[in-house]
């Protein structure tokens, strides 16, 4: 190695440590949170047809096929990303070039950027599927809607929401504090289900009193992603904690609360 290249390698610990690199990667992980924040807000709205200003089932008029074909071209986009950033193959290669503590706020951020184009995007396809005339039985899915929302908010919650979003991380990194090795735990609602913050996307998407075509395409793509990521996801599980995941996948469903796993 030349003394160019030796200095060179040697700067960039220097900077990582460094405490205005510690708060720069702080203020992006805040940023990058909030970012989220905005974003998961909007799509409760997005879905449900609430107060944002651009809905699933509103936007520009476009032909039937062409908005068939650029919606599962913006979903598809959200999945692939979603899915190969979170992949720990792919983490080991981006911590080459994006330094470990904001690695995860970077991926949140990419998520989120996904999301937002999917709705500035996304085109309606507003023909109904089905509607449902019962004030009551309506009022009681637009409910179940809201508590699959509150169900995905409480789960994250559960097994630490600031760090599956980035805040823990850029935080320790800000006080010096090392990050803690991975535990595998299986809190509260985790007890009772393997994915709780799948099942609750899966109730907030079809708990609709109205279903329209669009609707109907971004529920069941999602859905059939939620499957493909569960199988991505328990792979890399049970890659880092070995027999004890795969005891927990088999005492404990998959979606549905006290069915007994297969």
């Amino acid at each position: 190695m030349t003394q160019i290249d030796h200095q060179v390698h040697s700067i960039g610990p220097d900077i990582a440590g460094s405490r205005i690199f510690k708060f720069i990667a702080f203020l992006y992980g805040i940023a990058a949170y909030l970012v989220f924040f905005v974003t998961i807000l909007y799509a409760i709205g997005f879905v449900m047809g609430l107060v944002v200003p651009k809905t699933i089932d509103t936007g520009t008029d476009t032909p039937t096929a062409e908005a068939v074909i650029i919606n599962l071209l913006l979903m598809s986009l959200f999945a692939v990303q979603h899915s190969v950033m979170a992949r720990q193959r792919f983490k080991a290669w981006w911590t080459q070039f994006v330094p470990k503590p904001v690695e995860r706020s970077t991926y949140v951020l990419f998520a989120s950027l996904s999301l937002l184009l999917l709705f500035w995007q996304w085109r309606p396809l507003p023909t109904v599927v089905w509607d449902v005339d019962n004030p009551d039985l309506a009022v009681t899915l637009v409910t179940l809607s809201f508590a699959g929302w509150v169900l995905v908010f409480m789960s994250t919650c559960m097994i630490n929401h600031f760090e599956l979003f980035g805040l823990r991380q850029v935080t320790n990194h800000l006080v010096g504090k090392k990050e803690e090795a991975l535990r595998f735990k299986t809190p509260m609602l985790y007890k009772f289900v393997r994915h709780p913050i799948y099942l609750g996307f899966i109730i907030a998407f079809w708990a609709a009193p109205v279903m329209t075509v669009g609707h109907l395409l971004f529920a069941a793509v999602t859905t059939i992603y939620i499957f493909v990521g569960i199988a991505l996801e328990e792979h890399d599980l049970i890659g880092l904690f070995g027999d004890e995941y795969r005891q927990y996948k088999q005492r404990v469903s998959m979606l549905i609360p006290w069915r007994r796993s297969v």
